[in-house]
């Protein structure tokens, strides 16, 4: 069973671990390892203290994925935020996903934000797809934005409007 819950201090480890495996399959984020345990914890209990929305997906105490939408700083800006995500393998395509998008756009939508964006890369189909599922419209192509192991991918760009 598989809980979608806001993030909270004891998540942490969990899902610095969750995220750096995610990172380091290399396929779906915008780094290729987690950053060190110090800055993520940083960035959480920053997260938490400004009741940014951030949920994670638990089974068995242990974080398996997680969704956020990180405010942008700049004035004209701010009523948005960037929307990140992602699963351990074993958990994908099973509806998880879906389930922790919802509750974070409900989330920022309560925050008042007004319209959330991401990036995703051109050949993660069932992102795209989960995505669009969400409400999220294409708005536009990053061509050769991305670079890792010596191949370049375009990026696409999508975005929800509330």
């Amino acid at each position: 069973m598989v809980e979608i819950v806001p993030m909270a201090p004891g998540h942490i480890e969990s899902f610095h671990r969750t995220l750096d495996f995610v990172a380091r399959e290399r396929r779906y984020l915008s780094f290729l390892e987690a950053p060190p345990i110090e800055l993520t914890r940083a960035f959480v209990l920053n997260n938490i203290k400004c009741r940014y929305p951030q949920y994670v997906a638990v089974t068995a105490g242990e974080v398996v994925g997680w969704c956020d939408v990180t405010p942008k700083e700049r004035p004209i800006y701010a009523h948005g935020g960037v929307l990140g995500m992602g699963l351990l393998p074993p958990f994908r395509g099973r509806g998880i996903g879906t389930k922790l998008i919802w509750s974070v756009l409900a989330a920022a939508r309560r925050a008042g934000m007004h319209r959330v964006e991401l990036t995703v890369r051109e050949t993660n189909a069932g992102a795209i797809a989960l995505y669009r599922k969400a409400g999220f419209v294409v708005e536009g192509l990053q061509r050769d934005a991305v670079h890792v192991d010596g191949i370049y991918e375009n990026v696409i760009c999508m975005a929800v409007l509330f």
